[in-house]
């Protein structure tokens, strides 16, 4: 019985790393979220308290850093900062995809916002796994959307 378990979660495990992986080749039209077929949607700002972020311009170099060592320390496990799907999606080009209020919410508020929100329920259903709480703060969350933009080439 207990062999039988093992190979149960063994085979439970490759299919979820092969249902979300990219493997080298490109994902076919009906699965990829690729900047230019995703649009930006402007009507919902995502569920939480971000309803209003001011962004700075030009970028704060600052909050830049401090958003790419969270990255490098919470999400490059899963996401890559090119087009790429790993465990999570891509990051390349979300601050043209999201609004910043969209972003934040769902980096401070994920249970609630995979349990409510589309376009959070879209991106579960096309890699299969939930994304966990990294249990950020607002300020590490800003930080993080800053460093997206200077990764979208925004400045």
């Amino acid at each position: 019985m207990k062999r039988i378990n093992f190979y149960f979660g063994l085979l439970a495990l490759a299919i979820a790393f092969y249902s979300c992986g990219n493997s080298g080749k490109k994902a076919d039209a009906a699965t990829d979220s690729s900047p230019a077929e995703e649009k930006k949607d402007d009507a919902t700002k995502g569920i939480g308290k971000f309803k209003e972020v001011t962004l700075t311009h030009p970028l704060d170099e600052g909050m830049v850093t401090a958003g790419q060592k969270i990255y490098d320390l919470k999400c490059l496990p899963c996401h890559r900062l090119t087009g790429e799907k790993i465990v999570g999606p891509g990051w390349m080009g979300v601050t043209d995809r999201r609004t910043p209020e969209w972003v934040m919410n769902f980096l401070t508020n994920v249970d609630e916002m995979l349990n409510k929100d589309p376009a959070s329920q879209a991106m579960l259903e096309m890699c299969l796994m939930r994304m966990p709480s990294q249990n950020l703060k607002d300020e590490e969350a800003r930080a993080i959307y800053e460093f997206m933009r200077k990764n979208d080439g925004k400045n």
